[in-house]
């Protein structure tokens, strides 16, 4: 019969043992997801990090393009040209699209910008612009001309439109002035009529003082009597 030596030696041994192969190897795989997650976080900011600045690069190539077209003298030739420049210690690739507009002196340009070893039909960036010239010398000013709600397409009534607008405008103009001077007349004419009965009534007044006589106070006489006869006593 074990005593109770053994029996303590037994217990400590059982209570020191380390984990067992499983619990390693699950302790592994969690670690490695978690790293892998972390990982694939971090190269993605990378990449978009790496994407806006190509894009912001590239979009500040194209703005320089259409300035510099904007500067020149001379409208840029229709069509499609291209070239290659090297910016920011990189190469890049650019395509201009120059059309004309519904103005004549106005063209469109539209300008993409890729890397140099991009594919084609890629883009990283696209900007458009315009370049016009005087239409008049300086100091004058010359009529625009009449463009419909369809891009470009002339208005068919505009002259009617205008004209008939105008006509309105005139008639509007003259009954406002019509009723301002009937009511200047309104006001004369009342202010002219007051004066007048005030005159009559003056004039009546006068004439009514003229006509009552006048009987004089003699002493001694009581009231009701007729001048020249005595009292009676």
């Amino acid at each position: 019969m074990p005593n109770v030596a053994e029996l303590r030696a037994a217990r400590t041994s059982g209570s020191q043992r380390g984990f067992t192969l499983i619990e390693v190897l699950v302790a592994l795989v969690v670690v490695a997801v978690s790293m892998t997650a972390a990982i694939l976080a971090v190269s993605e900011r990378t990449r978009d990090g790496t994407y806006l600045r190509d894009k912001t690069l590239a979009h500040w190539i194209a703005m320089n393009l259409v300035t510099e077209r904007r500067l020149q003298t001379e409208a840029p030739p229709l069509g499609k040209t291209g070239d290659e420049v090297e910016f920011a210690g990189r190469r890049w690739r650019w395509s201009m699209v120059v059309d004309k507009t519904a103005v004549d002196s106005m063209r469109r340009m539209d300008v993409s910008v890729r890397m140099a070893d991009a594919p084609e039909d890629s883009s990283l960036a696209s900007v458009t612009g315009f370049f016009g010239t005087a239409i008049a010398p300086a100091g004058t000013s010359a009529p625009w001309p009449d463009v419909g709600p369809q891009g470009g397409q002339p208005a068919e009534n505009a002259g009617e439109e205008e004209k008939a607008q105008e006509d309105e405008q005139t008639d509007d103009d003259q009954s406002a002035d019509d009723g301002t001077d009937a009511t200047d007349d309104g006001s004369g004419d009342e202010q002219t009529d007051g004066s007048g009965d005030s005159e009559d009534s003056g004039d009546s007044g006068d004439s009514g003082d003229s006509d009552q006589p006048v009987v004089p106070h003699v002493e001694g006489q009581s009231d009701g009597s007729q001048p020249g006869q005595g009292s009676t006593r």
